[in-house]
């Protein structure tokens, strides 16, 4: 366990269980409905997507998307391996606060799209007059849920100099995250 530094990647790897810490997470996942999505292609070539995303209390998160995007192709021809940023653009510069996820996003089964769906919808602010069979054949669109490994926050800022700063993130435990579940999570999951 250490603190960031040049020689860990600017990782903290000590604060990753702090209840304060776990409970910011929580907050910048609670108060952000965007994320960006990075997939890749087999043959190497980046994507990023912006996504409308739900979740659940164990960090699974949830979208909807065409079975033909881009982003949706690569998580089938790539072993659904992908990456999520969330975070907020309202923030001044040096003030961001994010998420980083790494993990593996699949197709969800069309038996789960009933339970799964309302994670979805409920953060929209507009009703959406949307059913579990907008989501199966022979519609285009599918749920897709990403199941995140590994999971970091953006840390503190550490000067390098009177001019220069280092943006550094602390790699959270999954396990404490998910176990620091908001109450309302607790009882759901």
């Amino acid at each position: 366990m250490a603190q960031a530094s040049p020689d860990n990647g600017w990782v903290n790897t000590s604060d990753g269980q702090n209840p304060r810490i776990l409970a910011k997470a929580w907050q910048i996942l609670e108060s952000t409905i965007y994320g960006t999505l990075s997939t890749c292609s087999p043959d190497g070539w980046p994507w990023a997507s912006p996504i409308f995303f739900g979740y659940d209390g164990a960090w699974t998160l949830y979208w909807s998307s065409a079975q033909v995007a881009r982003h949706s192709q690569n998580l089938y021809t790539n072993q659904g391996r992908a990456a999520l940023t969330i975070y907020s653009t309202d923030r001044a510069v040096g003030q961001g606060q994010g998420l980083y996820l790494a993990g593996t996003a699949t197709e969800v089964d069309a038996t789960a799209v009933d339970r799964i769906l309302p994670h979805i919808l409920a953060r929209s602010a507009q009703t959406q007059r949307r059913s579990p069979d907008d989501y199966r054949d022979p519609s285009p669109r599918r749920i897709y849920g990403f199941q995140p490994e590994d999971v970091w926050i953006t840390g503190d800022r550490v000067a390098i100099s009177d001019r220069l700063w280092m943006d550094t993130k602390i790699h959270l435990d999954l396990a404490q995250l998910r176990a620091w579940a908001p109450h309302r999570w607790q009882t759901e999951s």
